[in-house]
């Protein structure tokens, strides 16, 4: 893909330039992060400005709602919005980078007309409900079952780690359908309102002190055929096509972050004076790290090019998607542990003054806490390189230990 700028793509990047100069200075204070109600008016605010300005869905069909932007509109778009520092998609992820996509792929027409133009404007906050206590990298060993009684699915069991639970309208759900089968192929991928009766929210606290996450418990939640998508059984594929997109292009705004995330080390590097004279960025070997980790991201760059050409082109990046997720998690935990390594003894500390103007050193310890998830989150790195092993090289896969 030729990704030089045409006259009509350096036109957009100037009008997203000049539109994102004015609406980020006239957007309200960022609610508390423990305030979601605040954090869902807030998140959803700024995705109807988008979409009022015909930014909404840069990356989806023109057909269904969205731009139709080309790929190299997309990147443009992505790396602007984050180089402006504007809000991230923030309560809409699951409904914007998986739910969405998801739908605008296998989702039947009724579906499509219902929900995307809504997640588009900011209307719906979806959430996922895909691991469970005892099914988190093996996720096809869910036991959550769904038995059909008349045009309803009657569900019972239990979900965790499922982000923005506690605003959701609506949950992508993995369950069982089919308990005889072999476990990839018992499954089925719903769509419940989150208003259903019989379902519950309880919110989990973090090592970091947020709550984003929360486990659903699930007792008799009955949930309409029609809100099947894909066949019956068929869930594990459609799964797959989930995670394609949230490994493969979820994570786009996250590396122009990363970028940021670098940049704001070098920035305190350079301020932090060292015993003898000059700053820490003297160091050779800290220079020597910034560099290898600049480069990671600029490979990264590349791929997402390659990526985000095949999802405008309808196709489900699965190997490229799995390839950027192990390199970006991985090098993201290693930007934090430069951060640590930078900041000393004001890296044990979310809270106190930045030492540095302009940079929010909050923002860098959180997120190293953060980013200890990153490698486990979509699957772990385990998986990404037994999938690379299986699918991209054409490896016998690792043979099953049976007790006896």
């Amino acid at each position: 893909m030729d990704l030089r700028f045409d006259e009509s793509e350096l036109a957009f990047r100037d009008r997203l330039r000049g539109w994102l100069a004015e609406a980020i200075p006239a957007l309200p204070p960022t609610p508390d992060r423990d305030d979601w109600p605040a954090r869902r008016r807030y998140d959803t605010a700024w995705q109807r400005m988008l979409f009022d300005a015909g930014y909404a869905g840069v990356d989806w069909p023109a057909d269904h709602g969205g731009v139709g932007a080309t790929p190299t509109e997309q990147l443009i778009y992505l790396e602007e919005t984050a180089v402006a520092r504007a809000p991230y998609v923030g309560a809409n992820f699951v409904g914007l980078l998986h739910a969405g996509p998801t739908l605008s792929v296998v989702g039947t027409e009724e579906q499509r007309a219902q929900h995307l133009p809504r997640i588009l404007r900011g209307d719906e906050v979806w959430c996922q409900g895909f691991s469970e206590p005892d099914a988190g990298s093996d996720l096809a060993s869910l036991r959550t079952s769904a038995v059909v009684d008349g045009d309803h699915y009657v569900v019972n069991g239990r979900k965790i780690w499922t982000s923005m639970a506690q605003i959701a309208d609506y949950c992508e759900l993995l369950v069982r359908t089919d308990p005889t089968a072999p476990k990839h192929q018992g499954l089925t991928w719903l769509i419940m309102p989150m208003d259903t009766p019989g379902v519950q929210v309880r919110p989990l606290r973090t090592a970091s002190g947020s709550s984003e996450f929360c486990e659903l418990v699930l007792d008799d939640v009955r949930i309409p055929v029609a809100n099947r998508v894909g066949a019956e059984n068929d869930g594990w594929r459609i799964a797959m096509v989930t995670f394609s997109f949230e490994r493969g292009t979820a994570f786009i705004g996250e590396t122009v972050e990363s970028r940021n995330m670098l940049a704001d080390i070098v920035k305190i590097a350079q301020s932090t004076p060292v015993q003898g004279g000059g700053t820490l960025w003297d160091d050779a070997g800290l220079r020597r790290d910034v560099g290898r980790l600049s480069a990671e991201l600029h490979g990264l760059w590349a791929l997402i090019r390659k990526n985000v050409s095949e999802a405008s082109a309808g196709q489900v990046p699965v190997q490229g998607a799995s390839v950027f997720k192990l390199g970006f998690t991985e090098n993201r935990q290693r930007i934090g542990d430069l951060a640590a390594s930078v900041l000393g003894r004001q890296g044990l500390s979310i809270g106190g003054p930045s030492r540095v103007p302009g940079v929010d050193t909050g923002h860098l310890v959180e997120d190293r806490i953060t980013t200890l998830a990153y490698t486990i989150a979509a699957g772990t790195s385990q998986i990404q390189k037994n999938i690379l092993a299986e699918r991209a090289l054409g490896l016998p896969k690792e043979p099953r230990i049976t007790a006896g």
